[in-house]
C-alpha cells in the first residue's frame, strides 16, 4: 500500500487473549493483495488473520461462504459484477444475527457514486488505498465491532446521501444504469477495447456491445467519445 506504515522492529506481540479478527481480502490485483497481507497479516502483532483471498465476484462469494470471516476487505471494481454484486450475493451472511460477516470497502476510487453504491449494498465502511497499515487494522476492528468507518472526505458523501429519506439520487442519469452497464461504462471511458472489456468481465464481445448500446441510449449519447467525456466529468474514470 502506498503510504502504509512499517512495523517497527521489536514491537511487542499482543498479549494472549487480545482481540483477533478473521479477514478475507477481495481485490483483482494479486500484488496488492500480497502487500495488504504482508502489512496487516502478522497475526501475533496485529491480531488480524487473513483466512482467504479472491480476485473476482465468483471467487469472493465462494471463499466468503466457506470461511465465514468476520470482516471482508472488498474492492469496488471487480470482474464479474463488482463489489456491489458480492454484497448482494452475501446478504444472508451479513444478516446472520449470531455471526454476521461485515464488509469494509478498500478501493482506489473516491467517487461519490462508488461510495454510496457499496454502502447502500450493506458495507459498513469505505476507506481508500492510501490508508496506512495501522489505520487499516484499526478500521477492521472497528467494523468487526459494528462501527461505521470512512476516510474523512468520504464521510461527507454518505451524510449527504442519507441526510433525509427524500434526498435525491446521487446522479439520476447514473441511476438509470445497471451495475454491469456502469462497469462497462468505466472501462470504455478508460480506453479499453471491446475484447479487453469482455475478458475483464468474463462476458462475450456481443454482450459488451449490447451494454454499450444500452448505456448510450439511456444517457442519450452518440458515441464512445461523448461517453468518455460524460464519465470523466463525473469522475467515474
Amino acid at each position: 500500500m502506498s503510504d502504509a506504515t512499517e512495523q517497527t522492529q521489536g514491537e511487542p506481540e499482543r498479549e494472549p487473549g487480545a482481540r483477533r479478527v478473521k479477514v478475507v481480502l477481495v481485490d483483482d490485483h494479486r500484488m496488492f493483495r500480497a502487500g495488504v497481507q504482508a502489512e496487516i497479516g502478522r497475526t501475533e502483532t496485529t491480531g488480524v488473520e487473513v483466512v482467504g483471498e479472491a480476485a473476482d465476484v465468483e471467487q469472493a462469494v465462494t471463499v466468503i461462504t466457506a470461511t465465514r470471516p468476520e470482516v471482508v476487505l472488498l474492492d469496488v471494481h471487480l470482474p464479474g459484477g463488482g463489489g456491489v454484486e458480492v454484497l448482494r450475493r452475501c446478504a444472508p451472511l451479513m444478516a446472520d444475527p449470531e455471526n454476521p460477516v461485515r464488509f469494509l470497502a478498500l478501493s482506489v476510487s473516491d467517487a461519490a457514486e462508488d461510495v454510496i453504491g457499496v454502502i447502500r449494498g450493506g458495507a459498513r465502511g469505505y476507506v481508500t488505498k492510501t490508508i496506512t497499515g495501522t489505520d487499516l487494522v484499526d478500521s477492521i476492528f472497528r467494523v468487526q465491532e459494528g462501527d461505521a468507518v470512512f476516510s474523512p472526505r468520504l464521510a461527507g458523501f454518505v451524510l449527504d446521501a442519507f441526510a433525509s429519506t427524500d434526498s435525491p439520487p446521487v446522479d439520476e442519469d447514473l441511476d438509470r444504469l445497471t451495475q454491469r452497464e456502469r462497469e462497462v461504462l468505466r472501462l470504455i471511458a478508460r480506453g479499453y477495447a471491446y475484447k479487453e472489456i469482455a475478458k475483464q468481465l468474463f462476458i462475450s464481445v456481443k454482450t459488451v456491445e449490447s451494454h454499450v448500446s444500452a448505456v448510450l441510449r439511456k444517457l442519450q449519447l452518440s458515441n464512445r467519445h461523448e461517453l468518455t467525456r460524460w464519465a470523466t466529468a463525473r469522475r467515474l474514470v
